[in-house]
């Protein structure tokens, strides 16, 4: 790519034919699934917002096209969906005559909505449920002086 894409539709010109086709399917799939998402350009990808919050995102190279789904909770937790595919941390990779089926960008999409609502959607695998700690900021009152530490012997 030449110019920096300012729009998703700029972004989608420059790739090859084929590329373009399996990531407009992606676009849809995730239109459909977030439709009060907004797209964008987010560090040179293809990308959508929701409630200001990054979403989702996806691209091409020479040879393969991803989707990122921001999050490597999120891949965590569809880790056996996703054997098929080629992936990381932040990255699902596939070729461009095999896109995403949209059954599946749909459920990854959602539960990166409720993720980024507040956690309640997908739980990171391992992860512990803790409470934060209940410090007692005052001492009991059951009725004796408190020391001042200059009058403490």
């Amino acid at each position: 790519m030449a110019a920096k894409p300012k729009s998703i539709d700029e972004y989608l010109a420059a790739v090859t034919a084929d590329q373009r086709a399996a990531l407009e399917k992606l676009r849809k799939a995730i239109r459909a699934a977030a439709p009060r998402a907004q797209e964008c350009i987010s560090y040179g990808l293809a990308a959508f917002r929701l409630d200001g919050k990054p979403l989702v995102a996806f691209g091409a190279t020479a040879s393969h096209c991803a989707f990122y789904p921001m999050s490597s909770t999120t891949i965590e937790a569809h880790q056996d969906e996703l054997m098929d595919y080629d992936t990381s941390k932040g990255t699902i990779r596939f070729p461009a005559a095999k896109p995403l089926p949209v059954a599946l960008v749909r459920k990854l999409v959602k539960a990166r909505i409720a993720e980024n609502a507040g956690g309640r959607g997908v739980k990171r695998l391992g992860a512990k449920d803790t409470k934060p700690s209940r410090r007692k900021l005052h001492p009991p009152d059951d009725g004796a002086p408190i020391p001042s530490p200059r009058n403490v012997t």
